[in-house]
């Protein structure tokens, strides 16, 4: 049966939600999908490219540690930050406290039994030795698998946060958390958050709730187990088996598609803007932006509400999704 976590939150925990990025969680996940591609038709065009550039020593290492579904050992992410990187993510793994290492492969353990169980009840026996095999492994496994594509990846991550942000701005809070996903859900003091396979009540005691979207990982998942910051990964918006192909100029593309005077209007919404700021930004009179503005807003690409005097324009996660894509 399914199961809930829930996020309860404080006042301070409501105004301390706030989004991420995680490489190192984007690339334990494309582990899995490597080693279970029938289940990742999103990341098909991915790994036409990927499986032909794969380190196989490093890689396997990588796999026992992640495991192919559930729980993904702490240490292989450090906590989402906006300007977070990969050569971040990895000066924290080289950081990593061999104490909480060694707890976390020993949960690995409990859920592996045979030769893979023996394998990694010995890397926990020796935490700094793993630490530095674990690292190595980690930076080869991302230079050959994620490093090629982090553009195109990235992009697509921070798209979904302006969406996301956006939507905040205009539509609340538990709006937006409400359009994360079909599995979450926003009540008053809590996000929850429905999972097959953990079910817990977390007080978030004030630290808040960081919100992560994903580009590799297909569900829902959850980080609970202190000292680590309450994490909720959710599936990036916009994905298309496509994605990791090479990025080229979106103007051209959207002017092919939508016209040059509404591709133009499209793109200079980077923030909510009024109609006369649109107008500003693409040289353009006022009817005429007011014009592409009611043409774009009835395909569903761009909403607009009143803020005083002015109405303001904003891309909707459509919109985002196109201009990002």
């Amino acid at each position: 049966m399914p199961r809930h976590v829930e996020f309860r939150l404080a006042p301070g925990d409501v105004s301390a939600i706030r989004f991420g990025i995680s490489p190192g969680h984007e690339l334990a996940h494309a582990v899995r999908v490597l080693s279970r591609p029938q289940y990742h038709p999103l990341q098909w065009g991915w790994l036409r490219r990927a499986r032909r550039q794969v380190p196989e020593r490093a890689f396997e290492l990588m796999r026992l540690l992640i495991g192919p579904d559930g729980y993904l050992p702490d240490f292989l992410t450090s906590t989402p930050g906006w300007d977070l990187g990969p050569a971040g993510e990895l000066e924290r793994l080289h950081e990593a406290d061999p104490g909480p290492m060694r707890v976390d492969l020993l949960k690995r353990v409990d859920r592996t039994t045979g030769a893979e169980q023996r394998a990694l009840r010995a890397m926990a026996d020796d935490p700094e030795r793993t630490r530095a095999a674990v690292a190595d492994a980690w930076e080869q496994c991302w230079d050959a698998l994620v490093a090629p594509y982090w553009p195109q990846l990235e992009r697509i991550l921070r798209a979904d946060i302006g969406t996301r942000s956006r939507r905040t701005t205009t539509h609340g809070l538990g709006e937006m958390v409400e359009t994360l996903h079909e599995a979450v859900s926003w009540a008053p003091d809590a996000v929850r958050v429905r999972l097959r396979l953990h079910g817990e009540v977390l007080d978030c005691a004030g630290s808040g709730l960081v919100l992560v979207p994903s580009v590799m990982a297909p569900r829902c998942s959850v980080v609970t187990e202190p000292p680590a910051q309450p994490t909720l990964f959710y599936p990036a918006l916009g994905l298309s088996e496509r994605w990791a192909d090479d990025a080229a100029d979106p103007s051209d593309a959207l002017a092919g598609l939508l016209g040059a005077g509404r591709a133009g209007v499209l793109l200079a919404l980077r923030e909510p803007l009024s109609t006369s700021e649109v107008a500003a930004a693409g040289g353009l009179a006022v009817s005429t932006a007011s014009h592409h503005l009611a043409l774009l807003r009835a395909a569903r690409l761009v909403d607009s509400r009143r803020d005083g005097a002015s109405v303001l324009h904003v891309r909707t996660p459509l919109g985002e999704a196109l201009v990002g894509a």
